[in-house]
């Protein structure tokens, strides 16, 4: 059970290729929707471990909340016992849930600030704020309020109308897929393994890749939305917090608008692997895949190793 506890904690490293890779191969819709799932299933795993490791390493220490058969001598002998890994995970596993909650608290209350300020504006699907700054951003909708795309007029002021149309398309993009809660998910992903953090680097770049791919595909115009990417940043100064997606507000710029200067990427969820580009894409992500794959089932195994050996020991 030692190393099976201790995998899932290390083989987030195997994303990494993926991380770099798949989002110059592959469309930006697929790579986001891979990194954001072998973020997730990579996070869960090894935050179920580290609290395994925190029932393990602490099971025997004296005065714990844990029932008393759980510290007799055949446990002991039976599950791997490690005091200074015990009590070192107590407060990463405490810091890691102080640091979730915290990140979903920020988001939560980001969006509730921008709601209260568009409180007095129209309820229709574009706010557009009289402010001397240029920004645009997409702001999710909940129970209450609808999804809206808000643009300050000094923004739509320095776009000539055609890029205009880009804007609205690439905001919009963002609220029908959702990006919002993918930029989320990432972000927590991060936060449980410092080791997914560049896969959140990878994700909050493919969404606005994503965006930018679906304004070029409405508007008709690869190189009218390049530019108007292009201007977008090179005018905004002050852009909206980081939990909200926006046209300019994710850097690389200079990357996708090279990006979307060029032909469009495939339609196809991957490359072929008759191809150079998607035999090394492929190869990056059968390695994702893998590590995920194994995390799931290193950590699926320590649980219920340790389950049956408390069972045997005392009933739950």
């Amino acid at each position: 059970m030692g190393f099976f506890v201790l995998l899932p904690l290390v083989l987030p490293l195997t994303s990494w290729p993926v991380a770099r890779l798949a989002e110059r191969r592959l469309h930006p819709r697929a790579t986001t929707r891979l990194l954001v799932a072998a973020g997730v299933v990579l996070a869960a795993c090894s935050t179920l471990c580290l609290g395994l490791l925190v029932v393990v390493g602490t099971a025997q220490l004296p005065g714990n909340p844990l029932p008393d058969a759980w510290s007799h001598p055949q446990v002991r002998a039976a599950v791997p016992y490690d005091e200074i890994l015990g009590k070192a995970a107590i407060p990463a596993l405490l810091a890691l849930v102080t640091a979730g909650g915290v990140t979903v608290a920020r988001h939560l209350r980001v969006r509730r600030r921008v709601r209260r300020a568009l409180g007095g504006l129209p309820p229709s699907p574009v706010a557009v704020l009289p402010d001397s700054e240029p920004y645009a951003f997409a702001l999710p909708g909940n129970r209450r309020t609808r999804a809206r795309v808000v643009v300050t007029t000094s923004l739509l002021d320095a776009l000539e109308p055609a890029e205009r149309r880009a804007l609205f398309a690439h905001e919009r993009a963002h609220l029908t897929a959702r990006h919002p809660l993918l930029l989320l998910l990432a972000e927590l992903a991060a936060v449980a393994n410092p080791f997914l953090r560049p896969l959140r680097t990878a994700v909050t770049f493919g969404v606005e890749r994503w965006a930018d791919e679906e304004a070029a595909r409405i508007v008709g115009d690869r190189r009218m939305t390049a530019r108007a990417v292009g201007k977008a940043a090179l005018i905004a100064r002050n852009g909206p917090p980081r939990s909200l997606p926006a046209l300019a507000g994710a850097g690389q710029v200079p990357r996708r608008v090279q990006a979307l200067l060029a032909p469009p990427p495939t339609a196809r969820l991957w490359l072929p692997p008759t191809t150079a580009p998607g035999l090394v894409a492929g190869l990056a992500a059968w390695l994702a895949a893998l590590g995920a794959a194994l995390s799931a089932l290193s950590s699926a195994n320590a649980a219920v190793a340790l389950v049956v050996i408390l069972q045997a020991a005392t009933p739950l």
